[in-house]
């Protein structure tokens, strides 16, 4: 059962009454008198009504971050109802990014499964400031950064994420064993987008270089899709390197060691969800041994 704010927030994000009606299993016309009824609470125009489609109104984009904050107070308190009764049929939601995503986490979910088979994961991919706020606006419960990236929230370093040289085959510096930061800064450059925090960029800031950026892209399978065509070099995080075809590419050690420190991060420990708690305390734990696994 949907509130209000719920309802209006679906409309706002599917630009249609008709479409979050499908969504939440609504007609149109139930739709549209909750956002009327929302209307006349609030004394105002929420919603600019064209043919197929809605937009906010003025006063609407003023309104919409509070009942977007209403709305998301009601799925917590919906998750902690839940939490009530259990874990059963809970869902752990985590900001993260490939390396993570792809190395770590199948593992951990898959164990952690084991004692709690009912919870349920929902891993949102992004880079450090989405993750960010993600978590300060409760769509997520906990994430993963870079310790650098974040000071807005709490967290735990869990182990260092070392970058390497990844060049076409053919390249000049791949005939070389590694290759510095300098050498890199000269060619053209396609660069793992991060976020507002670059761990590559500002490991070439700290020996007072600047790369030749050409290329921003937030996947790093893409990166080295463009990297096999000649595109440029880039750094890429070692954990998202294994298994990969070395054939393709030229992967070398970086002599100006670069290094991330992952990071688990949370807003507020007391208040995240327990299956949350319980899988980031499970995380916790595993650092404490031998990371990355």
């Amino acid at each position: 059962m949907f509130s209000r704010y719920g309802i209006f927030c679906k409309v706002v994000e599917t630009g249609s009454f008709t479409r979050a009606g499908e969504v939440l299993g609504y007609s149109q016309s139930a739709i549209s008198q909750t956002v009327s009824a929302l209307e006349q609470e609030l004394g105002t125009t929420l919603l600019t009504r064209r043919r197929g489609n809605v937009s906010l109104t003025r006063d609407g984009k003023e309104f919409y971050p509070f009942i977007q904050s209403i709305h998301n107070s009601e799925l917590a308190l919906e998750r902690k109802a839940l939490e009530l009764q259990g874990l059963e049929n809970s869902t752990v939601r985590i900001g993260t990014f490939t390396s993570v995503s792809r190395h770590l986490l199948p593992r951990l979910i898959k164990e952690f499964r084991s004692q709690y088979p009912n919870v349920h994961f929902l891993l949102e991919q992004g880079d450090y400031t989405r993750i960010e706020n993600h978590i300060l606006a409760g769509t997520v419960d906990f994430g993963f950064t870079s310790a650098e990236a974040s000071h807005k929230l709490n967290g735990q370093v869990l182990y260092r994420d070392e970058m390497m040289a990844v060049l076409p085959k053919d390249h000049p510096l791949a005939a070389k064993e590694s290759v510095s930061l300098e050498e890199l800064s000269k060619e053209p450059f396609i660069l793992v987008d991060e976020g507002h925090f670059s761990v590559a960029v500002n490991a070439f800031h700290a020996h007072g270089l600047e790369p030749d950026i050409e290329y921003r892209v937030f996947d790093d399978y893409t990166v080295m899709a463009m990297i096999q065509q000649g595109l440029g070099v880039s750094m890429i995080y070692a954990p998202v390197l294994k298994g990969f075809n070395k054939t393709e590419l030229a992967i070398r050690p970086i002599e100006d060691k670069v290094y991330r420190a992952l990071t688990l991060v949370w807003d507020q420990w007391d208040t995240m969800p327990l299956a949350a708690r319980l899988f980031a305390e499970y995380i916790l734990k595993r650092a404490s041994g031998s990371f990355p696994f």
